[in-house]
């Protein structure tokens, strides 16, 4: 299959847009449930070293499984979760967090977003370079 080799399961997909994500992320839809039939969006996501998201909630939360690198989860006001494969992170609605990749891997999940009928991801600023140092340090 193009864009794949032995070591990932999916295609890594398009860049994602820097207005939401810092580094280079890829981002490929799964399931993009137009029709509403499972109230729920799965993607797959590859962040290259460094790579992350903005800070972000979902009103009707989300589910990451990690499949491979070393990565990140943190909720803002909390210590830094160290991710790695194998890895499954539960976030509660409207939990305003942040995740990606460690400075030195790659970093891929598989991501769900559940109740999407609640409406998408609200998405905030930037973690700066300095607290994504803090965090991963």
């Amino acid at each position: 299959m193009s864009g794949t080799d032995e070591s990932t399961i999916y295609p890594k997909g398009d860049k994602a847009p820097p207005d939401y994500f810092t580094g280079t992320v890829r981002f490929r839809m799964l399931v993009p449930d137009s029709e509403n039939t499972y109230n729920c969006q799965v993607y797959n996501v590859v962040f290259e070293p460094g790579a992350r998201t903005h800070w972000h909630t979902h009103p009707g939360g989300q589910l990451l499984l990690v499949t491979d690198g070393k990565g990140y989860y943190q909720e803002r006001g909390k210590t830094a979760r160290s991710l790695g494969k194998g890895n499954v992170v539960e976030i509660p609605i409207n939990v305003e967090h942040w995740h990606g990749a460690a400075p030195d891997s790659q970093f891929t999940h598989i991501g769900i977003s559940s109740n999407t009928q609640e409406g998408p991801a609200d998405w905030c600023e930037a973690v700066s370079d300095e607290d994504y140092k803090e965090a991963t340090g």
